[in-house]
């Protein structure tokens, strides 16, 4: 594998992943940031077949693996292409597949959505997750897929469109503020995934901007419009209905603390749900600086970069039981 130069990391942003990380992990995790990340896609089911497209791709000379049995959409492309040559593809411009990175897909994994259910993307640009929730239950159903940002909405229509995603509704509003509106419609989901924006510490393999942009501060800032982003989405949740948190950051202020808080907040309404995954993942941690989590929070999923050669993520599944 082809080692680069990376950017140096911010001082206290080292400090906290050593304290998450033993010695020998971190010195592991360092190395594997200096390794590109895998070239991954998702076939789009709606408009082509698994095998169908294995053939179009063979057709290329492109080498690809799928490295997860029960999960054939993912593949791995692993021959080595032209920059940009991924995007400009007849197949990726005709929707056959959607480029992802492998932690990226796994929320939907969690959620498992099912055919006819109603579903709720609360903050879902540019789309990954959308179009492949959508491919997951057959464009059946309905999804309300949200996003505040008009720029990223732009992308977010393109992309569903682009895939062919007929059953989701689009709209722009922040994301509590739609939750409170939906309350008031008597409106509830089967499933809602809350993909919550975050300081992207799990990004940085693909992304030299994470380098520079990352700030204590942002943490800070972003536990909070997570939490009210949870507590808004659980109260439209159906009795029995399932609730995804997921963020690509393995800041434990916007990771554990948030699955303390929600599981704090609602009480003997909420349990979390364990999680199985084909990659993997770590527990949840019971404890950061000061604070100490519930002893349930363990069932939350740490997914680090070093384990898996994939970008950091952390994912929770929660039930609602009242």
């Amino acid at each position: 594998m082809k080692q680069r130069k990376i950017p140096e990391l911010k001082p206290l942003f080292k400090e906290r992943m050593q304290n998450l990380l033993s010695k020998n992990d971190y010195k592991k995790y360092l190395e594997i940031l200096k390794i590109l990340p895998v070239k991954s896609i998702r076939c789009n089911t709606l408009k082509i077949s698994i095998e169908r497209l294995k053939e179009k791709l063979k057709a290329k000379n492109w080498e690809f693996s799928q490295p997860f049995k029960e999960h054939s959409e993912i593949i791995i492309i692993k021959s080595e292409l032209e920059p940009g040559e991924l995007g400009r593809s007849l197949e990726h411009v005709l929707g056959y597949y959607y480029i992802q990175e492998i932690a990226s897909m796994l929320p939907v994994l969690v959620l498992n959505p099912k055919e006819n259910e109603l579903i709720l993307d609360l903050c879902s640009a540019p789309g990954s997750k959308t179009t492949q929730i959508a491919a997951k239950i057959k464009n059946t159903g309905t999804i309300i897929a949200n996003e505040v940002s008009l720029g990223r909405i732009k992308i977010l229509a393109s992309n569903t469109e682009r895939c062919g995603v007929t059953n989701v509704i689009i709209t722009k509003k922040d994301g509590a503020k739609l939750c409170k509106r939906l309350k008031e419609s008597n409106l509830k989901f089967d499933k809602i995934l809350l993909d919550a924006p975050c300081s992207g510490e799990g990004t940085l393999r693909s992304s030299y901007r994470t380098y520079k942009m990352w700030n204590i501060n942002t943490i800070k800032q972003m536990s909070r419009i997570q939490k009210r982003l949870f507590e808004a989405a659980f109260e439209i949740l159906k009795p029995q209905g399932e609730i995804v948190y997921s963020t690509c950051t393995h800041a434990p202020e916007e990771n554990e603390e948030i699955v303390n808080f929600a599981l704090e907040k609602f009480k003997d309404s909420i349990k979390i749900e364990k999680i199985n995954l084909p990659v993997k993942t770590r527990q949840g941690i019971l404890k950061w600086r000061d604070k100490e989590y519930s002893e349930d929070v363990k069932f939350a999923c740490r997914i680090y970069p070093q384990d898996n050669n994939t970008e950091g993520f952390f994912i929770a599944k929660f039930k609602k039981t009242k």
